[in-house]
C-alpha cells in the first residue's frame, strides 16, 4: 500500500554559506545532503581533516585563495580537480602560464594524492612532488609530477609541471 501523505516541509528557514562558498538552504533534501556531506567527508586531498576544514576553507568563504604553502595550493588544487572546480583551478594558476579555459575530463575519478616532498626555495618559491592516481574508462592512471608554485601579493599560484621525475629514473628489471 503506497501512502499519499506529503513530507514535510518548512516555509522560509534561513541559509548560510558553508566553509566551500555554497549556499546552503533547506530545499530539496537530496541536494541539501549532498552539501552537508561534501563538506563533512574527509577531504579528498588526504590529509586527516574534513573537506570543510581543510581544503574547502581555500575553495570558498572568507579565506578562499589563501593557501598558507605551495603544499597546501597543491593539496587544494587536486581537491578542486576531485570536485570539478575549474574556477578554484584557473584562480590558481600563474596568469603567466594560465590557459583561457579549462575543460575537465569527463568520467574521469581521481582515487587518492600522494605528496612525495615540498621544497621550499626562499619565502616566495617552491616545488612539490606528488603522485595522483585516477581511473577513466576502466584503466588506471597514475600522473608524477614535479610542479612549481610562485608567491605574489601573499598568494601562492600554480606556475607549471617540470619534467616528469620518474622518466628521470632508470628502470628496474628482473
Amino acid at each position: 500500500m503506497r501512502s499519499t501523505r506529503k513530507p514535510a516541509t518548512s516555509s522560509r528557514a534561513p541559509s548560510r554559506t558553508t566553509a566551500s562558498g555554497r549556499t546552503w538552504s533547506p530545499r530539496s533534501g537530496s541536494a541539501r545532503l549532498a552539501d552537508a556531506n561534501a563538506d563533512a567527508a574527509p577531504c579528498p586531498c588526504g590529509r586527516p581533516a574534513d573537506y570543510a576544514h581543510c581544503c574547502g576553507r581555500w575553495h570558498g568563504g572568507a579565506l578562499r585563495l589563501q593557501a598558507p604553502d605551495a603544499e597546501s595550493l597543491m593539496r587544494s588544487r587536486y581537491s578542486a580537480f576531485v570536485r570539478s572546480d575549474a574556477a578554484y583551478l584557473l584562480d590558481t594558476w600563474h596568469p603567466s602560464t594560465r590557459p583561457s579555459t579549462l575543460a575537465l575530463e569527463p568520467g574521469l575519478r581521481w582515487l587518492g594524492l600522494e605528496v612525495k616532498r615540498h621544497r621550499p626555495d626562499g619565502d616566495a618559491r617552491a616545488i612539490v612532488e606528488f603522485v595522483a592516481r585516477s581511473k577513466q574508462g576502466g584503466r588506471a592512471h597514475r600522473l608524477h609530477e614535479l610542479s612549481r608554485f610562485v608567491r605574489e601579493d601573499g598568494r601562492w599560484f600554480y606556475v607549471d609541471a617540470l619534467a616528469d621525475p620518474a622518466a628521470d629514473q632508470p628502470k628496474r628489471t628482473a
